[in-house]
């Protein structure tokens, strides 16, 4: 039986989010997926990066900061073919064509979160946040997923403590990891939070903020991301989300 070919697609960027003629940031945000479809992207899981991404360009004023979706070609990680991370990479390169050599930071949602993790070692890349990552407990060779990738970024785990779909212990497991190699990588849980984050969605977001505007715009981060970020294992892998956080931050 020969294999069927797949459709042919292409990623693509959604529309720049900010003033494109004058960039000196660029935040590159990766929707979620399902673990197996060759499927065409979900404009769903799309659509649902929007409000991040509009608030990122309205709160970076003044930074020069742009933000696009990425649109993948399938739906899907698939495997070992991992298609979501052959579409960041083709991404990043296509932020390097339009803008030159300025800093990323990948904000990417479950499926997207493990492609930013993954693609992280680009040298366009600065930070990533992951979002309710799915990280399966290994990788496609059956190794551990790999993280000397993120040697030199910052990196920001974010959690529900009460997610079903993607394991919070994997995410915390993949943090000590990193955090061996990298002091700064820390790590939020969101107790009682499901996968999507919807409980606390304002606080989620304000923290998204902090963490992509910090590492791109040179703004001190909050106190709490701060603190995370120089606290050794466990502490800084497993800082809590205070309620109201945005509301009135303190650096």
């Amino acid at each position: 039986m020969t294999q069927q070919a797949l459709p042919r697609r292409d990623a693509r960027l959604g529309r720049a989010f900010g003033d494109d003629h004058a960039v000196q940031g660029v935040v590159l945000l990766l929707p979620g997926g399902a673990v197996a479809s060759t499927r065409g992207r979900s404009r769903r899981a799309a659509a649902a990066m929007l409000p991040l991404a509009r608030r990122l360009v309205r709160a970076g004023e003044g930074h020069d900061v742009a933000a696009h979706v990425l649109h993948y070609r399938y739906r899907g990680w698939n495997g070992a073919d991992a298609h979501p991370v052959e579409d960041v990479e083709w991404a990043l390169e296509e932020v390097v064509r339009r803008y030159g050599d300025v800093p990323v930071c990948l904000v990417g949602r479950d499926i997207g979160g493990r492609a930013a993790l993954r693609a992280a070692g680009h040298p366009a890349v600065v930070s990533v946040l992951a979002l309710a990552p799915w990280l399966p407990g290994t990788s496609e060779d059956g190794g551990e997923e790999p993280v000397r990738q993120l040697a030199g970024r910052r990196v920001l785990i974010v959690h529900g403590t009460d997610d079903e779909h993607t394991g919070p212990d994997l995410s915390y497991r993949l943090a000590v990891r990193a955090k061996k190699i990298n002091p700064d990588v820390c790590r939020f849980e969101v107790h009682t939070d499901g996968h999507a984050l919807r409980q606390h969605r304002a606080e989620v977001l304000a923290l998204a903020e902090d963490f992509a505007l910090g590492s791109l715009c040179d703004r001190d981060f909050a106190r709490p991301v701060a603190d995370a970020l120089a606290a050794p294992p466990p502490l800084g892998l497993r800082m809590p989300l205070a309620a109201g956080f945005g509301r009135s931050l303190r650096h």
